[in-house]
């Protein structure tokens, strides 16, 4: 088997309209298609960034509370790649997303941080 490429990554929220409008809003993404699906009460939201197809954001009726602490197996989080990361978390904070303290990677000297989606799933600005 000869992987290429993620092709994309699926999300499931807690709150539709508000993880919609996080990752459109207040991320950027570009929205590709929306369909609801009556048979589950369910919408499906397909995002792309730059052109490219990435997220997948599902609603479904009453989903369990995603564990976060102590970190379970699995998806720990999504990085995301930026030229400043100064000036991206500057722009989070104008739009009302907190951040955590900028780290530096110990093992490539790149710098760093965190924030959260509208339902905690951790999200990490990488800089370049």
């Amino acid at each position: 088997m000869l992987l290429k490429s993620i092709h994309h990554i699926a999300i499931i929220c807690s709150d539709y309209e508000k993880s919609k409008a996080f990752y459109v809003h207040k991320l950027g993404f570009q929205v590709i298609q929306e369909t609801y699906r009556e048979e589950r009460g369910s919408y499906k939201l397909d995002l792309s960034l730059n052109g490219s197809y990435v997220i997948e954001l599902f609603s479904f009726p009453d989903p369990p509370e995603r564990q976060t602490r102590p970190e379970a197996a699995g998806l720990r989080h999504l990085a995301f790649t930026v030229g400043s990361l100064d000036k991206a978390v500057q722009e989070l904070h104008e739009k009302g997303i907190e951040t955590e303290p900028i780290r530096t990677d110990p093992l490539t000297g790149k710098r760093f941080t965190f924030f959260f989606d509208p339902d905690q799933l951790p999200l990490e600005l990488y800089e370049q």
